[in-house]
């Protein structure tokens, strides 16, 4: 990483965007409670020989190759002497806040985008005339002291900087001043841009367009093909012209929550006891937030790995998550046939309006669709719900996840790989 503490900077003119990164957020918070494992391969994820997946490793762990998101059994054949870990999630959030508060100290104007991951605008003013790359260098001072690290990408734009973020790692600090985007994306793969994703990719390949700079001097129609109604989007983004704004409240969009199965489900009984376990964990996280949504989600990964879902609309918003049982049960004959092998299962809440119309019925009357009849919840007193969850939400906040379960929960004990994703909404 370059030095910028004791050069003279060029001049910031325009709007100044920091993407900060955590490096390797999981495995360095895990190396810094276990001071035995520094400098060791360390991998957070699920069993390896369950289905699992890596939620992250340690630098010392992708020497050997070993990345994100890849099988545990691959991981594990690729570095057979790591540091396994399912990890400490409230830890994760725990160092995360302490870090998300760094940030907002140095400005408002902060977007969280997942639990190692935040845009800033440090856009220079008549009242704070400090340059962003001295603001950059200080946060990762700051963020450094409290035992982890961080890479920054600086910008004038947040695709820019998101991008100059992966540029050096670990504890790196990528700066694109104003003027310098085309040069500095131009001869970029097309895939480095966030919104490419791999049919994107192969649909550009074909037609000869591999860098980011060929993009942006693509033809319209080709962009509209691969990207749709975006695809003058994507070419601003490829050109560093965006002008996305760091969006301080960082609007939630969803909660949700899913789970890989160490042994495929291929019981009814089985599948509905996880949907409820899962929804368990959704709806805490919505009374947790305050939120209540009127779109309820189900997705199923069978033992294939093809991944279908379905959604209904609930007439009132809600996050009861006992009264959304019986819609689940339904719902999942939508997508599943006895016997056929689950590995994944996930419910997702959305639609948080406030203005929506609050019913005697939570759902519409074609949520169960046409030939089904509205199930009862499993307590029929919308009362006697609410205390229930407030007084297990209160237990479970103060002793544990494991502290108080319901019967269903019971039925799937220990059948999970101990994989998670790094979802913001999940951890915030």
């Amino acid at each position: 990483m370059e030095d910028f503490d004791d050069i003279p900077l060029p001049p910031w003119e325009g709007p100044a965007i920091l993407l900060v990164d955590l490096d390797a957020f999981f495995a360095s918070v895990e190396q810094l409670d276990h001071p035995g494992w520094r400098g060791k391969p360390v991998i957070v994820g699920g069993d390896p020989h369950a289905h699992g997946v890596v939620s992250t490793c340690s630098y010392e762990a992708r020497a050997f190759g070993v990345r994100s998101a890849m099988a545990a059994s691959l991981a594990r054949s690729l570095c057979p002497d790591a540091i396994w870990t399912h990890g400490s999630f409230h830890r994760y959030r725990q160092v995360s806040a302490a870090i998300m508060a760094i940030l907002r100290d140095e400005t408002p104007r902060v977007q969280q985008v997942s639990i190692d991951e935040a845009f800033m605008d440090v856009t220079p003013t008549a009242v704070n005339t400090e340059h962003p790359v001295r603001i950059a260098r200080r946060i990762q001072e700051r963020v450094a002291a409290l035992g982890v690290t961080c890479s920054i990408g600086v910008g004038a734009t947040k695709s820019v900087a998101k991008i100059a973020s992966d540029r050096d790692k670990p504890r790196g600090l990528t700066v694109v001043y104003p003027g310098t985007e085309r040069a500095f994306l131009g001869p970029l793969p097309v895939r480095t841009m966030s919104g490419v994703g791999a049919a994107a990719e192969q649909a550009l390949l074909a037609a000869g367009v591999r860098t980011l700079g060929e993009m942006g001097a693509a033809d319209g129609s080709l962009l509209r093909r691969v990207f749709g109604k975006n695809g003058e989007m994507m070419r601003d983004r490829a050109l560093g012209r965006d002008c996305s704004p760091v969006e301080e409240d960082d609007t939630v969009k969803s909660v949700s929550n899913e789970v890989t199965f160490a042994e495929d489900l291929t019981e009814r009984a089985d599948i509905e006891a996880a949907l409820a376990t899962i929804a368990a964990k959704v709806g805490r996280r919505l009374r947790r937030k305050g939120l209540a949504g009127r779109t309820v989600a189900i997705k199923v990964r069978f033992a294939d790995r093809t991944t279908h879902s379905v959604q209904r609309s609930l007439a009132a918003p809600t996050d009861d998550d006992i009264a959304l049982i019986p819609l689940l049960h339904a719902m999942i004959d939508d997508i599943w046939l006895p016997g056929a092998r689950v590995r994944l299962l996930g419910v997702a809440v959305s639609n948080f309006h406030a203005d929506a119309v609050v019913q005697e019925s939570l759902f519409d009357g074609s949520a169960f669709g046409e030939d089904r009849a509205e199930a009862a919840p499993l307590i029929g007193d919308a009362t006697k719900r609410r205390d229930l969850l407030r007084a297990t939400d209160a237990l479970r906040d103060r002793f544990g996840d494991d502290t108080v379960r319901f019967g269903f929960e019971l039925r799937n004990a220990g059948n999970t790989t101990g994989s998670s994703s790094k979802n913001v909404e999940d951890y915030k």
